[in-house]
């Protein structure tokens, strides 16, 4: 008698809240780091209305407490809020572990290296901030790379048009 299959758990579905698409273009991203975001109840609400972003935001490592904040992010204050809503732009709390905060702190007491945050996204239910550990790309780094994508692209297209011949 043939053995039944085992099925592979499926990956669950990552929601996408927001996303700092200029991170991308302005920073060489190093490593990607995933934390938890403390949060209060109407953030959440708000958050998953899509009502947030990550522009012009970042994250530092305060050194006597050893904690990591996420800072300038903007979450609009949920429009069925009362009294006890939120601000929209205040400082919010980084969920990680010791040693990832000692690593990060290291990281970011080199000159030139920082800390930004690339994507919120929903995970089982939890709000995570993707956390991308950037060095600053110069002028040129960033010319360099939009020639690189153009080139991509043009080699996608011939060998795309060869293959329908």
């Amino acid at each position: 008698m043939a053995k039944p299959e085992k099925k592979k758990p499926a990956k669950e579905p990552t929601a996408s809240l927001a996303r700092n698409r200029k991170a991308f273009h302005d920073y060489e991203i190093a490593e990607k780091l995933e934390a938890g975001l403390e949060l209060r109840g109407t953030e959440v609400k708000s958050l998953r209305e899509g009502h947030a972003s990550l522009a012009g935001a970042w994250a530092h490592v305060d050194k006597e407490k050893d904690e990591v904040w996420l800072d300038n992010a903007t979450i609009q204050p949920y429009e069925c809020g009362n009294v006890h809503n939120h601000a929209a732009t205040r400082m919010r709390r980084l969920l990680l572990h010791r040693r990832e905060i000692l690593r990060l702190r290291a990281f970011t007491e080199r000159k030139g290296n920082t800390l930004v945050p690339l994507e919120l996204y929903l995970k089982r239910g939890r709000v995570k901030l993707l956390l991308g550990v950037c060095r600053g790309k110069t002028e040129y780094d960033k010319r360099e790379t939009i020639k690189r994508r153009e080139d991509d692209r043009a080699a996608r297209r011939v060998i795309a048009a060869h293959l329908k011949r």
